[in-house]
């Protein structure tokens, strides 16, 4: 599990990165004035041409590949509310490298989704430690 662990991470951290580079980038395209087809191709051109834009769909495809790894390994019902933690990781890169200010109403919001991570986290730890005659004992038992 601790392996697991490592690969998400990683890529919590690339998602982050690409994050904060997709961001810049298309803060440096500049605003989307309506949505039409023109100003859409306008912003795929740009975002096309924007090394902070690339590099940001870069670090998110890697991100990709690491939950593609992780999807193979464990159980979706644990993976994909952990990946919620991309949130935490987010928040915090928002705050060091584009210098946003996090309300503490927000930072609330952070606590919230690190328990949340944490109690799925421990239900994990917990199942790997009950024996295999238990569980199927509990499975075979029938309902009240």
């Amino acid at each position: 599990m601790v392996k697991l662990l490592v690969i998400l991470f990683i890529g919590l951290i690339f998602e982050s990165t690409g994050i904060v580079l997709l961001k810049k980038g298309i803060s440096n395209i500049g605003e989307v004035k309506s949505v039409t087809a023109s100003e859409v191709a306008r912003i795929i051109k740009a975002g096309a041409t924007n090394s902070q834009v690339l590099l940001g769909i870069f670090f998110e495809a890697l991100f990709f590949a690491c939950l593609l790894i992780l999807m193979s390994k464990s159980d979706i019902s644990f993976l994909w509310p952990l990946t919620a933690l991309s949130f935490v990781f987010a928040t915090l890169a928002a705050m060091a490298f584009l210098h946003e200010h996090v309300s503490p109403v927000r930072w609330a919001g952070v606590v919230f989704i690190m328990i949340g991570a944490a109690l799925i986290s421990y239900s994990e730890h917990a199942r790997a430690k009950t024996p295999p005659q238990q569980l199927s004992a509990a499975r075979t038992e029938p309902s009240r």
